[in-house]
């Protein structure tokens, strides 16, 4: 097995575990698991996930700042869910990006399994959007592509991270959890005032 993946494996776990606490310390973890699964992902010549770890490494930059921005000093970022009219927008716009992705690598790449890693990689780059922007459906995006990714990785036998994803799935159904229970109390506190 590759020391590699089960280190990035490892700080995948830590990135995740902050997230789930709406910790702005989440992202250094992240940036440093992407790195690592970027050289993981195209050994196996996922190349739909590889390009994504450099999405997810700039993404991860972009997103420390605007949850520390928003954050004003807390180690706890608020958090909000988006409207009807966006959910669709959103659903529409990473729809789209995927099926066009599949095809790209379809055609021109020797990708192994090219529309499930487009549809990986399209729906991982949505959530990571609306992870910065702290929407509470990110979470939800999260669950489809852990479960797809269980799958994707298994069949490729990476099983350090297919067992990885299903550690991430069930966080991401606790972060679910937590983001809404903490929406809510925002919103208790709001009316309160």
């Amino acid at each position: 097995m590759d020391p590699v993946e089960w280190v990035a494996a490892a700080l995948g776990l830590a990135n995740i575990a902050l997230l789930v606490r709406r910790s702005v310390w989440n992202y250094p973890f992240g940036m440093a698991m992407v790195a690592l699964y970027f050289v993981v992902f195209w050994q196996a010549r996922l190349y739909g996930e590889a390009g994504l770890q450099i999405f997810f490494f700039a993404a991860q930059g972009w997103g420390w700042a605007l949850w520390v921005r928003a954050g004003g000093g807390e180690s706890r970022v608020p958090v909000q869910r988006l409207g009807g009219f966006s959910r669709a927008l959103w659903l529409v716009a990473t729809a789209a990006l995927a099926l066009n992705l599949g095809w790209v690598m379809h055609k021109f790449t020797d990708a192994s399994l090219p529309y499930a890693d487009a549809a990986i990689a399209g729906a991982s780059i949505a959530a990571q959007v609306l992870l910065a922007f702290r929407r509470i459906e990110n979470w939800v995006l999260w669950i489809a592509i852990d479960v797809a990714s269980i799958g994707v990785y298994a069949y490729k036998d990476l099983w350090p991270t297919a067992a990885l994803y299903v550690v991430f799935l069930v966080m991401s159904v606790l972060g679910l959890i937590e983001w809404a229970a903490a929406e809510r109390g925002q919103n208790r506190e709001l009316k309160a005032a």
